[in-house]
C-alpha cells in the first residue's frame, strides 16, 4: 500500500534521486527531489508532512545539520538517513536526532520501501 505521505529525497547525487523518485512513482507515492540541504530547507516550511530520505554527506549542509534544523523548526517530517560512507557515530547521531531508519548505500528497493513504511507509521503516530 503506497505511503499516504509525500516522499522528499534530499541527495546531491542526481542518479540516486532519480532512482528513488522512480521507485516511489512505481509504488504510487508522490515524490520530490532536492539537490541539497539548503534547497530542501528553503522549501520545507511550505511542504506537507512527509518522509524525508536524507543523505548524510553532501556539499554545504550535512544531513545531520538538516535534520537538526528540521527538529529546531518543529516540522513534522519522518527522516530516513542515507549514506554511502556508513559510520556508527553518524548513525547514532542521526538516530538521536529522531531518524526512523539508517540506510547504507547501495541499498535495494525492499530496504527502501520498508524504511518508508516505518517513516509513514511514525508520522501516523505523531498525528494521534
Amino acid at each position: 500500500m503506497p505511503a499516504p505521505y509525500p516522499v522528499y529525497v534530499v541527495d546531491d547525487d542526481p542518479e540516486v534521486r532519480e532512482w528513488i523518485l522512480l521507485l516511489c512513482q512505481d509504488q504510487g507515492m508522490a515524490g520530490t527531489g532536492f539537490a541539497g540541504g539548503e534547497a530542501f530547507l528553503e522549501a520545507a516550511g511550505g511542504l506537507a508532512p512527509g518522509c524525508v530520505l536524507l543523505d548524510m554527506r553532501m556539499p554545504g549542509l550535512s544531513g545531520l545539520q538538516v535534520q537538526a534544523e528540521l527538529s529546531r523548526r518543529g516540522l513534522k517530517m519522518a527522516v530516513v538517513a542515507m549514506t554511502g560512507y556508513g559510520g556508527v557515530a553518524t548513525a547514532v547521531r542521526s538516530m538521536k536526532l529522531g531518524a526512523v531508519d539508517f540506510l547504507e548505500k547501495p541499498f535495494g528497493a525492499d530496504a527502501l520501501l520498508a524504511a518508508l513504511a516505518a517513516a509513514g507509521a511514525r508520522l501516523d503516530q505523531s498525528r494521534g
